[in-house]
Protein backbone atom coordinates (compact mmCIF):
# COMPACT_ATOMS: atom_id res chain seq x y z
CA UNK A 1 0.00 0.00 0.00
CA UNK A 2 0.99 3.61 -0.84
CA UNK A 3 0.07 7.04 -1.15
CA UNK A 4 -0.78 8.80 -4.50
CA UNK A 5 0.48 12.09 -5.16
CA UNK A 6 -0.96 14.72 -3.74
CA UNK A 7 0.23 18.35 -2.17
CA UNK A 8 0.33 17.89 1.69
CA UNK A 9 1.23 20.25 4.89
CA UNK A 10 1.61 19.72 8.73
CA UNK A 11 -1.45 20.81 10.60
CA UNK A 12 -1.57 21.65 13.94
CA UNK A 13 -4.07 24.34 14.84
CA UNK A 14 -2.78 26.30 18.12
CA UNK A 15 -3.18 29.42 18.45
CA UNK A 16 -2.25 32.45 21.27
CA UNK A 17 -2.68 31.54 24.59
CA UNK A 18 -3.78 27.80 23.68
CA UNK A 19 -1.38 24.89 24.42
CA UNK A 20 -1.85 20.95 24.43
CA UNK A 21 -0.07 20.70 27.33
CA UNK A 22 -2.13 23.00 29.16
CA UNK A 23 -5.36 21.30 27.42
CA UNK A 24 -6.18 24.12 25.53
CA UNK A 25 -7.01 23.52 22.60
CA UNK A 26 -8.41 24.93 19.14
CA UNK A 27 -12.50 25.41 19.04
CA UNK A 28 -14.59 23.91 15.91
CA UNK A 29 -15.22 27.24 14.48
CA UNK A 30 -10.92 27.81 14.49
CA UNK A 31 -10.60 24.60 13.35
CA UNK A 32 -13.10 25.35 10.32
CA UNK A 33 -11.71 28.64 9.48
CA UNK A 34 -8.17 26.66 9.30
CA UNK A 35 -9.37 24.23 6.95
CA UNK A 36 -11.22 26.55 4.84
CA UNK A 37 -7.75 28.27 4.46
CA UNK A 38 -6.24 25.04 3.45
CA UNK A 39 -8.84 23.40 1.39
CA UNK A 40 -7.59 23.90 -2.07
CA UNK A 41 -4.25 24.37 -1.97
CA UNK A 42 -3.46 21.19 -0.18
CA UNK A 43 -5.06 17.49 -0.41
CA UNK A 44 -3.15 16.26 2.42
CA UNK A 45 -2.91 16.96 6.07
CA UNK A 46 -0.73 15.07 9.13
CA UNK A 47 -1.55 15.70 12.42
CA UNK A 48 0.49 14.30 15.41
CA UNK A 49 -1.69 12.83 17.86
CA UNK A 50 -4.98 11.41 18.60
CA UNK A 51 -5.86 13.90 21.24
CA UNK A 52 -8.94 16.11 21.32
CA UNK A 53 -7.60 18.72 18.54
CA UNK A 54 -7.13 15.88 16.01
CA UNK A 55 -10.40 14.50 17.00
CA UNK A 56 -12.15 18.00 16.63
CA UNK A 57 -10.28 18.13 13.08
CA UNK A 58 -11.63 15.23 11.63
CA UNK A 59 -15.25 15.84 13.36
CA UNK A 60 -15.12 18.96 11.25
CA UNK A 61 -13.84 17.04 8.21
CA UNK A 62 -16.66 14.42 8.55
CA UNK A 63 -19.70 16.86 9.37
CA UNK A 64 -18.60 19.58 6.42
CA UNK A 65 -17.57 17.00 3.59
CA UNK A 66 -14.46 18.51 3.21
CA UNK A 67 -12.30 17.08 0.77
CA UNK A 68 -8.73 16.20 3.02
CA UNK A 69 -6.83 12.86 3.36
CA UNK A 70 -5.31 12.68 7.07
CA UNK A 71 -2.23 11.23 7.85
CA UNK A 72 -3.01 10.56 12.12
CA UNK A 73 -0.24 10.09 14.39
CA UNK A 74 0.67 8.09 17.59
CA UNK A 75 2.01 10.88 20.21
CA UNK A 76 4.65 8.21 21.59
CA UNK A 77 6.81 9.13 24.90
CA UNK A 78 10.21 8.22 26.07
CA UNK A 79 10.86 4.81 26.79
CA UNK A 80 14.37 5.35 27.24
CA UNK A 81 16.26 7.97 28.87
CA UNK A 82 18.70 9.63 26.59
CA UNK A 83 22.46 10.79 27.20
CA UNK A 84 22.40 12.03 23.73
CA UNK A 85 19.72 14.63 23.69
CA UNK A 86 20.99 17.87 24.31
CA UNK A 87 18.29 18.71 26.37
CA UNK A 88 17.20 17.15 30.05
CA UNK A 89 16.12 13.30 28.60
CA UNK A 90 17.29 11.63 31.75
CA UNK A 91 13.61 9.71 33.46
CA UNK A 92 12.99 7.70 36.55
CA UNK A 93 12.06 3.86 36.07
CA UNK A 94 8.39 4.93 37.01
CA UNK A 95 8.92 7.63 34.33
CA UNK A 96 9.59 5.38 32.26
CA UNK A 97 6.73 2.32 33.40
CA UNK A 98 4.09 5.42 33.53
CA UNK A 99 4.94 6.56 29.51
CA UNK A 100 5.03 2.89 28.18
CA UNK A 101 1.87 2.27 29.52
CA UNK A 102 0.76 5.82 27.80
CA UNK A 103 2.08 4.57 24.58
CA UNK A 104 0.20 1.26 24.43
CA UNK A 105 -2.70 3.67 25.36
CA UNK A 106 -2.29 5.78 22.55
CA UNK A 107 -1.43 2.90 20.01
CA UNK A 108 -5.13 1.98 20.70
CA UNK A 109 -6.49 5.29 20.22
CA UNK A 110 -4.63 5.75 17.07
CA UNK A 111 -6.72 1.95 16.11
CA UNK A 112 -9.97 3.81 16.96
CA UNK A 113 -9.94 6.56 14.88
CA UNK A 114 -8.66 5.27 12.08
CA UNK A 115 -11.76 2.85 11.87
CA UNK A 116 -13.74 5.46 13.17
CA UNK A 117 -12.60 7.25 10.27
CA UNK A 118 -11.43 5.34 7.51
CA UNK A 119 -12.78 7.57 4.53
CA UNK A 120 -10.90 10.48 6.00
CA UNK A 121 -7.76 9.01 7.64
CA UNK A 122 -5.69 7.73 4.54
CA UNK A 123 -2.68 6.05 6.77
CA UNK A 124 -1.28 6.58 9.91
CA UNK A 125 2.26 6.80 12.06
CA UNK A 126 3.11 4.89 15.01
CA UNK A 127 5.40 8.05 16.41
CA UNK A 128 7.73 11.05 15.35
CA UNK A 129 11.12 10.97 15.72
CA UNK A 130 11.32 8.85 18.62
CA UNK A 131 14.71 6.29 17.14
CA UNK A 132 16.90 9.60 16.39
CA UNK A 133 20.11 10.11 18.35
CA UNK A 134 18.71 13.77 20.38
CA UNK A 135 15.53 12.94 20.62
CA UNK A 136 13.93 13.31 23.87
CA UNK A 137 11.54 10.47 23.72
CA UNK A 138 13.30 7.60 22.95
CA UNK A 139 11.99 4.71 22.24
CA UNK A 140 13.70 1.23 21.05
CA UNK A 141 13.26 -0.04 17.71
CA UNK A 142 11.83 -3.47 19.04
CA UNK A 143 8.78 -1.71 20.39
CA UNK A 144 8.26 0.42 17.03
CA UNK A 145 8.25 -3.06 15.52
CA UNK A 146 5.57 -4.14 17.90
CA UNK A 147 3.54 -0.95 17.41
CA UNK A 148 3.76 -1.44 13.69
CA UNK A 149 2.86 -4.87 13.58
CA UNK A 150 0.06 -4.28 15.87
CA UNK A 151 -1.72 -1.38 14.28
CA UNK A 152 -1.70 -3.10 11.02
CA UNK A 153 -3.57 -5.86 11.92
CA UNK A 154 -6.06 -4.04 13.14
CA UNK A 155 -6.46 -1.33 10.31
CA UNK A 156 -7.01 -1.03 6.63
CA UNK A 157 -4.67 2.21 6.00
CA UNK A 158 -0.87 1.81 5.15
CA UNK A 159 1.12 2.29 8.28
CA UNK A 160 4.26 4.45 8.11
CA UNK A 161 6.65 5.64 10.92
CA UNK A 162 8.02 9.51 10.83
CA UNK A 163 11.43 10.32 11.32
CA UNK A 164 14.89 12.12 10.92
CA UNK A 165 16.23 10.64 7.24
CA UNK A 166 19.58 9.20 9.26
CA UNK A 167 18.03 6.14 10.99
CA UNK A 168 17.10 5.17 8.15
CA UNK A 169 20.02 4.46 6.84
CA UNK A 170 20.41 1.73 9.19
CA UNK A 171 18.97 1.77 12.39
CA UNK A 172 15.66 1.39 11.19
CA UNK A 173 16.18 -1.50 9.41
CA UNK A 174 13.74 -3.96 10.66
CA UNK A 175 11.07 -1.40 11.10
CA UNK A 176 11.06 -0.99 7.64
CA UNK A 177 10.18 -5.03 6.91
CA UNK A 178 7.29 -4.13 8.47
CA UNK A 179 5.74 -0.70 7.57
CA UNK A 180 3.79 0.03 4.09
CA UNK A 181 5.95 2.72 3.47
CA UNK A 182 8.83 5.04 5.24
CA UNK A 183 8.52 8.52 6.29
CA UNK A 184 11.58 11.24 6.29
CA UNK A 185 12.02 14.14 7.87
CA UNK A 186 14.81 17.09 6.01
CA UNK A 187 15.66 20.39 7.36
CA UNK A 188 17.77 22.00 5.34
CA UNK A 189 18.25 25.07 7.98
CA UNK A 190 19.00 23.20 11.19
CA UNK A 191 22.01 21.57 8.92
CA UNK A 192 23.50 24.69 8.34
CA UNK A 193 22.25 24.96 4.51
CA UNK A 194 21.66 28.19 2.82
CA UNK A 195 18.68 28.75 0.23
CA UNK A 196 20.85 28.10 -2.59
CA UNK A 197 22.08 24.71 -1.73
CA UNK A 198 18.81 23.62 0.48
CA UNK A 199 17.06 21.39 -2.28
CA UNK A 200 20.27 19.57 -3.36
CA UNK A 201 20.23 18.75 0.44
CA UNK A 202 16.91 17.43 0.45
CA UNK A 203 17.59 15.26 -2.73
CA UNK A 204 20.43 13.89 -1.22
CA UNK A 205 18.66 13.51 2.27
CA UNK A 206 15.71 11.86 0.36
CA UNK A 207 17.82 9.57 -1.94
CA UNK A 208 19.79 8.38 1.06
CA UNK A 209 16.80 6.50 2.26
CA UNK A 210 15.33 5.68 -0.96
CA UNK A 211 18.46 4.10 -2.31
CA UNK A 212 18.83 1.42 0.37
CA UNK A 213 14.88 0.44 0.19
CA UNK A 214 14.25 0.40 -3.58
CA UNK A 215 11.00 -1.45 -2.98
CA UNK A 216 9.44 0.72 -0.45
CA UNK A 217 7.72 4.19 -0.90
CA UNK A 218 9.29 7.29 0.52
CA UNK A 219 7.50 10.24 1.82
CA UNK A 220 8.63 13.36 3.27
CA UNK A 221 6.48 14.19 6.01
CA UNK A 222 8.21 17.39 7.09
CA UNK A 223 10.60 19.82 5.19
CA UNK A 224 10.45 23.19 5.74
CA UNK A 225 12.13 26.93 6.41
CA UNK A 226 11.49 29.07 9.33
CA UNK A 227 10.71 32.88 8.96
CA UNK A 228 12.45 34.21 11.83
CA UNK A 229 15.26 32.85 14.88
CA UNK A 230 16.82 33.98 17.45
CA UNK A 231 20.32 32.00 16.42
CA UNK A 232 19.67 28.93 18.41
CA UNK A 233 20.65 26.21 15.92
CA UNK A 234 19.76 28.48 13.00
CA UNK A 235 21.55 31.44 12.01
CA UNK A 236 19.44 34.85 12.21
CA UNK A 237 20.27 35.80 9.00
CA UNK A 238 19.05 32.45 7.19
CA UNK A 239 15.50 32.58 8.92
CA UNK A 240 12.84 34.88 6.43
CA UNK A 241 9.56 34.82 4.78
CA UNK A 242 11.86 35.63 1.67
CA UNK A 243 14.01 32.64 2.17
CA UNK A 244 11.05 29.94 3.30
CA UNK A 245 9.24 31.24 -0.30
CA UNK A 246 12.44 29.89 -1.95
CA UNK A 247 12.77 26.78 -0.56
CA UNK A 248 8.92 25.79 -0.60
CA UNK A 249 8.56 26.85 -4.23
CA UNK A 250 12.12 24.68 -5.25
CA UNK A 251 10.28 22.07 -2.68
CA UNK A 252 6.98 22.12 -4.59
CA UNK A 253 8.32 21.90 -7.78
CA UNK A 254 10.09 19.12 -7.24
CA UNK A 255 8.14 17.60 -5.24
CA UNK A 256 5.49 17.85 -8.43
CA UNK A 257 7.78 16.51 -11.04
CA UNK A 258 9.04 13.81 -9.23
CA UNK A 259 5.69 12.92 -7.51
CA UNK A 260 7.11 12.62 -4.42
CA UNK A 261 4.43 13.10 -1.53
CA UNK A 262 5.91 15.91 0.67
CA UNK A 263 4.20 16.99 3.59
CA UNK A 264 5.53 21.09 4.62
CA UNK A 265 6.02 21.84 7.77
CA UNK A 266 4.07 23.52 8.63
CA UNK A 267 0.47 25.56 8.01
CA UNK A 268 0.28 27.85 10.76
CA UNK A 269 2.70 29.51 13.32
CA UNK A 270 2.67 28.15 17.19
CA UNK A 271 3.60 30.50 19.62
CA UNK A 272 3.39 27.90 22.26
CA UNK A 273 6.41 25.67 21.17
CA UNK A 274 10.00 25.98 21.82
CA UNK A 275 11.12 28.74 24.38
CA UNK A 276 9.85 31.56 25.75
CA UNK A 277 12.06 34.03 23.48
CA UNK A 278 9.59 35.73 20.82
CA UNK A 279 12.40 34.59 17.78
CA UNK A 280 12.53 31.15 19.31
CA UNK A 281 12.24 29.44 15.46
CA UNK A 282 9.91 26.55 16.74
CA UNK A 283 7.21 29.36 16.53
CA UNK A 284 7.89 30.37 13.21
CA UNK A 285 7.50 27.89 10.64
CA UNK A 286 4.47 28.09 9.32
CA UNK A 287 2.88 29.54 5.86
CA UNK A 288 0.49 31.76 7.58
CA UNK A 289 1.46 34.18 10.87
CA UNK A 290 -0.17 32.58 14.55
CA UNK A 291 -3.48 35.07 13.40
CA UNK A 292 -4.00 33.58 9.78
CA UNK A 293 -2.31 36.15 7.77
CA UNK A 294 -0.37 34.92 4.65
CA UNK A 295 3.35 34.79 4.84
CA UNK A 296 5.28 35.98 1.46
CA UNK A 297 5.33 32.36 0.04
CA UNK A 298 1.58 32.19 0.00
CA UNK A 299 1.50 35.22 -2.14
CA UNK A 300 2.42 33.48 -5.39
CA UNK A 301 0.33 29.63 -4.63
CA UNK A 302 -2.67 31.09 -6.78
CA UNK A 303 -0.29 31.14 -9.77
CA UNK A 304 1.03 27.53 -9.22
CA UNK A 305 -1.08 25.12 -10.84
CA UNK A 306 -1.88 21.31 -9.26
CA UNK A 307 -0.26 18.97 -10.39
CA UNK A 308 -2.27 16.59 -12.71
Amino acid sequence: MKLDYGRAICYSGYREGQNPGEGIYPSIDEVKQDLQILSGNWQYLRMYDCGPHAQIVLNVIEQEQLDFKIMLGADIAAEQSNPNCPWDANYSEQQLAQNKQANDTQIDKLIELANRYPSYICSVSIGNEASVDWTDHLVSVERLVYFAKKVKSFVTQPVTFCENYIPWQQKLAPLVEVLDFISIHTYPAWEYQTSETALDYTKQNYHSVAAIYPDKQVVITEAGWTTASNGQGIETWNASPELQAIYYHQLLEWADEEKIVTFFFEAFDEPWKGSDHELEPEKHWGLFYVDRSPKLVMRHMESIPQPQ
